[in-house]
């Protein structure tokens, strides 16, 4: 692991837990101005590396795993654990709370439910090497960065029938919603190019849920980023398209036929 690596990852554990430069400094009992010249030049023998977790309250282990980008995890779940845990509604909602983050204490301060079974969930989320459950059940979540449910898996599923009913529900309008629909004639290089930019904005809140994870729950809120893209015509349309037509895209209805003007010539009668 490369030295730089590891500090860069420190600072996203510290800004994550709005630990500043002068609060590092007060912990190793030096001046802010150093502090900020070590991080400035990457200056850290791995005791200095250590003490800095120490001053933060984060194991070096996990620091490495940070540093890691979790990428050594767990990319999807098979379907058969995919569908143990939709089959228990308990055990669901622990599993969401553990690959998102959540500490023991928050799970079961949050939700009617009690530390024994808590802690079964974990258990059997242990023995799927979902996460590890670590001494003062402590829990370690053994995903990579890049995790994702299963296209049309179980809990992909699960969460599309709701999606109508509950997500789509809500009129977009307060600061912190949004609703985009666009649409429009994509060649596929450029639906590709799309679908590239889709994953680096997906990449984006996994960066800022891993930055924001060190601050206490009351300052988070469950947040849902639903990003999709295909070719679609509105079934209203499909079904005014003549049979032995291809589908049209939406876009394709504001466009003149190939070969034709924006406005049809008129042909006189004879």
């Amino acid at each position: 692991m490369y030295a730089t690596t590891l500090v860069d990852a420190l600072k996203r554990i510290l800004k994550g837990k709005g630990i500043t430069y002068a609060m590092v400094a007060a912990g190793l009992g030096l001046s802010e101005a150093s502090v900020k010249r070590m991080f400035s030049r990457r200056d850290f023998t791995l005791q200095r590396l250590e003490d800095v977790c120490r001053v933060a309250g984060v194991e070096f282990a996990d620091l490495v795993e940070e540093a890691s980008g979790g990428e050594t995890g767990i990319v999807h779940l098979t379907v058969e654990q995919e569908e143990e845990i939709v089959s228990d509604p308990k055990l669901m909602l622990v599993a969401l709370c553990a690959v998102g983050n959540w500490t023991f204490e928050q799970i079961v301060d949050t939700y009617a439910m009690s530390e024994a079974e808590c802690i079964a969930c974990l258990t059997r989320l242990d023995r799927r090497r979902i996460i590890e459950l670590q001494p003062g059940n402590r829990i370690r979540p053994l995903i990579s960065r890049t995790f994702s449910w299963r296209p049309d898996g179980p809990i992909q599923r699960y969460f599309r029938e709701r999606v109508e009913t509950e997500y789509l529900s809500c009129k977009f309008d307060r600061p912190d919603e949004l609703f985009l629909f666009v649409s429009g004639m994509l060649s596929q290089r450029s639906t590709a190019d799309v679908i590239t930019r889709m994953r680096h904005v997906v990449g984006d809140f996994s960066e800022l849920h891993a930055a924001d994870r060190g601050l206490p729950l009351r300052e988070r809120h469950g947040t849902s980023l639903l990003v999709a893209i295909r070719p679609w015509e509105p079934r209203a349309f499909r079904m005014l398209r003549r049979d032995d037509r291809e589908p049209v895209p939406a876009g394709r209805l504001l466009e003149p036929p190939p070969g034709a003007s924006a406005a049809p010539r008129r042909t006189r009668a004879r």
